[in-house]
This record gives structure tokens, sequence and C-alpha cells, in this order.
């Protein structure tokens, strides 16, 4: 980077994070430093929300998705609004009303500790990997910058976040989160115009939006229906509904921030504004990456994006060998989008074929992730190089100091306040959330090695949730839904749930979003059919 892209870069972190600090200056308390007081407005909400799940793998793998593999991911999203839309009607009320710190004390209230417990901790192992994985994203940008290890990487983003939100709390999280997503819609605005900007003189960007559709990147609608399929509108409709209903529905780390909210009301308003931005967003981001493919046609990419294994091609003995087929490839692309008829599409797929072909041969091209960067670092304009990079930090950093911040929440309420020190002080769980903040940071640092083999970074995350997520979504349904249903049948019925997901992933061939409706259905099924079996213990009433 140059001169003007680390003062770009330096100043906005510097201001994000001063910022947050200063708004949450004066944090005394557990429930201002877990919860913000409950008095944050609903577009700090709104913008936290965005913010925590636009993390820099949005940035960095979805556009990579979309130059690969289309558009189609933005059919994961469909549901999305719905979900929404069903989750300011219920969780949100349910929840303020009961005075929880976290989603899983309401199980408590409606079934028993055991419940809670185990919910609890299904909830820390599946965010302490997705952890480590959105932690692990920011370091593959330093990598292809500096060529430094992704080691020393994670660990100065990892102590960055945790130096502010150690101190700050849930209120320097929302804070920091609200301009960090202003800075992340700017820089994507960026890369997009420059995207675009830098196509040929004779190419418009309505030739370059014909060319990304004949070339299969703009699918945004996948209507042919298969279970292996990961992205088609109906996985999409329902299987991504169940994943955002889970997500934002009993997910800590989505759930804590309209927690914080003055008021049901402006919960819901932090939901719904989330309901109709979230999909143009992801749009936006999908399309970012469809427009980097028709700038590779017209200016030619590297043969391996990745920095460290095209530097072992290129000291492998089939080399030159590598590199005239894909020269050759490219220029056969790029001459099939240019023909005196229009575009030649069994041209442009059997060039394409020989592009994917070469890159397979060199055993390195599974390189998604550092698509986008490698577009942003090499040909955008100084100053804007330092914006993505700000961009790409802020969303690194949002979204794990969210979910650090619900970690250390649910380690505190869930599991050691109430089976370890349930009579100490609030300035002693004060102490102690500061400190399980910094311990889960520290293992977040630990985990993003596992980074290194999970290929597409965006579908490893949400692979990851949609283990887990479906049998969360499970319990809180009965809770909400099945008054028959009591704490023994609640909790068998997660297991059994959780099983059933493990079962399908292994024995049938089903793609990852259908793991959601599996997982809550099987627990759903599972806990009516126990209730018939099991007497319903004497338990609090679901609150309404």
């Amino acid at each position: 980077m140059r001169t003007l892209d680390w003062i770009v870069l330096a100043a906005s972190l510097v201001f994000v994070i001063g910022y947050g600090l200063w708004r949450s200056r004066r944090t005394t308390t557990t429930e201002q430093y877990l919860l913000a007081g409950r008095e944050m407005p609903w577009y700090a909400m709104a913008l936290s929300i965005m913010a925590t799940q636009a993390s820099a793998i949005t940035f960095i793998s979805t556009t990579g998705q979309a130059y690969a593999d289309g558009m189609r991911f933005l059919q994961m999203y469909l549901g999305l609004p719905l979900a929404m839309i069903l989750i300011s009607a219920t969780a949100v009320p349910v929840f303020h009303r009961a005075r929880v710190y976290t989603a899983y004390e309401y199980l408590e209230q409606r079934f028993d500790a055991r419940t809670r417990t185990l919910v609890s901790i299904v909830f820390l192992i599946q965010r302490g990997l997705g952890a480590g994985v959105a932690l692990y994203a920011p370091a593959i940008v330093l990598t292809v910058i500096f060529g430094w290890p992704d080691y020393l990487t994670t660990a100065i983003m990892g102590a960055l976040v945790v130096l502010y939100t150690t101190l700050g709390g849930i209120r320097a999280v929302t804070w920091t989160d609200f301009q960090q997503m202003l800075i992340m819609m700017a820089g994507l605005a960026a890369a997009l115009f420059t995207a675009i900007w830098l196509m040929p003189a004779d190419v418009s960007f309505l030739d370059a939006v014909r060319t990304a559709g004949a070339a299969g990147r703009l699918n945004a609608l996948v209507t042919r229906f298969s279970w292996s399929d990961q992205y088609n509108i109906f996985s999409g409709l329902l299987g991504g509904m169940f994943l955002a209903l889970a997500y934002f529905g009993c997910d800590q780390s989505q759930v804590q921030r309209y927690l914080t909210g003055r008021s049901i009301a402006q919960s819901r308003l932090s939901l719904l504004f989330n309901a109709v931005a979230k999909l143009p967003m992801q749009f936006l981001i999908l399309f970012t990456g469809a427009m980097v493919f028709v700038f590779y046609i017209h200016h030619q990419p590297p043969l391996i994006f990745h920095p460290g294994e095209m530097a072992k091609v290129e000291h492998s003995a089939s080399a030159d060998q590598w590199q005239q087929r894909f020269n050759r490839a490219w220029e056969a692309r790029r001459e099939a989008t240019h023909t005196a008829t229009g575009f030649d599409h069994k041209a442009f797929q059997a060039a394409q074929a020989e592009i994917d072909s070469v890159r397979h041969a060199t055993g390195a091209s599974n390189d998604t992730n550092f698509i986008f960067l490698t577009f942003v670092t090499h040909h955008l304009p100084a100053g804007l190089v330092g914006l993505v990079m700000a961009c790409i930090f802020a969303a690194a950093m949002s979204t794990i100091s969210a979910e650090v911040n619900s970690l250390a929440t649910v380690t505190v309420i869930d599991i050691y306040k109430r089976h370890m020190k349930p009579e100490a002080s609030d300035g002693h769980y004060l102490w102690a959330s500061r400190g399980f903040t910094a311990l889960w940071g520290i293992y977040a640092v630990f985990a993003a090695g596992f980074g290194r083999s999970l290929g597409s970074l965006i579908e490893a995350v949400n692979m990851v949730g949609s283990f887990f997520y479906g049998s969360l979504l499970g319990a809180f349904v009965l809770a909400f839904y099945a008054p028959r249903v009591g704490a023994r049948a609640a909790f068998l019925a997660i297991l059994l749930g959780e099983a059933a997901v493990v079962a399908v992933h292994f024995q049938f061939k089903v793609a990852f979003l259908w793991y959601n409706v599996i997982g809550a259905t099987a627990v759903v099924a599972a806990g009516l059919l126990l209730s018939f079996v099991l007497p319903r213990n004497q338990t609090a009433s679901p609150t309404t």
C-alpha cells in the first residue's frame, strides 16, 4: 500500500476505536457493560446487527464466491425478511418482558436449568468456532499485502478487538459497529465503482452487465430443485429462513443487540430495518464480485490469486507450460465476448473450462478468498485501497467484537453466575465479564488457525452455524409455542435434533442450508412426541 492508503486505514481504525470507547465511558455496572443499560436507539442497533453479520468474510469471500460461482449465493438471504418479521413479532417482546441478559435465561424460566445450560454450551461451541473463522479473514488481507504470517496478523487484530471490547463492553461494540458499517458501505461503493470505471473504453456498464449475465455470473435465482445444491430458490426461502430465524432469534451475538434497546418498538425497528436493507446490500457485494469477473475478462488475471501458491507454481518445472496454456485460454475467453455475432457461449465455456483445468493442474486453485483482495491491491488508486482495507478491517472487528462480547455474556450469566458464583456482587460480575471477554478474544486468536483449510470462508462460517442452529431454533419453538412440552422432553429433543443433523450430514448428500430445517423439525417433533411419554414438570409458564 502507498502512504495515502496507510493514512486512510490508520485514521479509520483510530477514529472508530476512539469513538466507541468515548461513547462507552462511565460503564460501571454489569447491565451497562453487557446490555448498555437497555437504552440504545434503534438506528445504532440496526447498523450494529448488520455490521455483526457483515464480517470481513462477507467482503473477502462473498465477492470471490460471485466471481467463481455467480450470484446464486444471494438466494440464501431470500427468507431473511420474513424471518425478521417473525422475530419482531415473537422473540423480541418475549425476551424484553422477561428482562433477561441472554436468550438462554428464558429457557430456564420456561423449562429448567439443565436445558438452559445445554443450549448455552451448544452456543459457546458453535460461536467459538465461528469467532476463529471470522478472525482469520483479516489475516488473509495482510498476508496478501505484506507477506506476513497469518498468526501474527490474527494476534494483532485480536489484541485491538480485545482492547475496546474489554474496556467498553456492549456500548463500545455497538457504537463502533455503527461507525464501521458506514465505512463498510463506503468501501463497497468504492470497489464497485472502480471495477466498472476500469473497464476498457469500448465496454459500457450495460456491456459489462450483459457479459456477466452471459457468463453465468448473474444467476441470482435458480429454480431447479436439488437436495444437494447449496443454493436454489427452495433452499434459500425455506432453509435460509430457518437459518435467519435461528441466527437472529436464538444466537446471543444477535439477540444481545436488540436486548440493549430502549423499548420493544425500538428493537423491532432495528430488525425491520435489516429486513429491508440486508438483501440489497448482499446483492451489491455479490454484484461487485461479478463485475470483478468481467474486469478480469478484459485484464489478464494471475494464474493463481494466492500469492504464496503462485510463487510455488512459478518454481515448478511445468510453470512455463501452465502459464502458456493459461494465456491462450484467457485470450480465447476474451475473444469469445467480442465476436461480431455477439457473445459466443460455446467458445467462452470451452475457454473457461481450459482455464479451470490449468488452475486445477497446478494443484493450487483453491484461492477464492484472494480474488477480491488481488483486484483491490493491484488496481485501485491510492486512497481507495486504504478505504477498502479499512472496510475489511471494520467488518472483521465488528463481527469479532460482537462474538467475543456475546460469548463472555453467556459464560458469565448462564454458566459462571448460574452454577459457580450465584451470590457475588455486581462489581464481581462486571470484572468477571471483562476477564471472560479477554479470554474469549485470546481463544479466537488460537482458533483462527483452522481457517487455513476451510476453502470459501463465507460457506465455512454458515456451514458451522447450520450444524447447530436448527437445534437451537427447535428449542425456542418448543418454549414459545408448545406449553405441553416439559423440561425433560425438551432436553432430550435437543439432543435428538442434533443427532439427526449429524446423521444426515454423514449419510446423505444434503446442502447445509437444509440442516437448519432438519434440526428444528426434529427437535419440535421429538419434543411433542416425548411430551406424551414424559409428564410435564412444574415450570414457569411461557412469557407472552
